[in-house]
């Protein structure tokens, strides 16, 4: 048998992703509740998050989404990390979200304050898996707000950031121009 290392490296860089799927699952979360939503993306999904992202930055002026684009399409695969809608029923305990209690949150359509800690604590066990694995990664705004107009995540996602990842001899995730 003979295999060559580029079908090698996208076999590994696709076992990374689930590991760092689980490895988000597993990350701690405030008051025990999780609301994490995980994903991968590959191929044509994948394109169709860049022509996104393309359509994102020239509709809004904004660059950095067309430098990142070209980051997606030179990538093997793209984790998705998400949060959905909810509260952890603190009510006027918490006030974290800046309103009185909980159902006034909802009823605003506010993120509960602890939904974005729970997604940042979530992306570091993700990245550091990646990391671990030596495979090139690079959080990314920009590719999780195509994912989430595309609805990657299903249509409960409030908060999403992705993470390609890839393996070539200089990672395409910095240096960007």
């Amino acid at each position: 048998m003979l295999i060559m290392g580029n079908e090698a490296e996208e076999k590994v860089i696709l076992a990374v992703a689930e590991k760092m799927c689980t490895a988000a699952r597993t990350a701690p979360k405030t008051r025990g509740t999780d609301h994490i939503l995980t994903c991968i993306i590959t191929a044509e999904e994948k394109d169709r998050m860049a022509a996104e992202m393309e359509r994102l930055g020239k509709e809004n002026n904004l660059a950095f989404f067309l430098r990142d684009a070209k980051c997606i399409r030179s990538s093997a695969a793209v984790v998705l990390l998400g949060v959905r809608l909810s509260v952890r029923g603190l009510n006027e305990a918490c006030g974290y979200c800046n309103f009185k209690n909980c159902q006034e949150a909802l009823s605003n359509g506010a993120l509960c304050a602890y939904d974005p800690m729970d997604l940042g604590i979530a992306i570091g066990s993700a990245v550091s898996v990646a990391a671990d694995n030596r495979i090139d990664n690079r959080v990314m705004f920009s590719a999780g707000r195509a994912g989430m107009n595309l609805k990657f995540l299903g249509g409960t996602a409030r908060q999403v950031i992705g993470i390609p990842l890839a393996a070539k001899g200089k990672s395409p995730f910095f240096d960007r121009v």
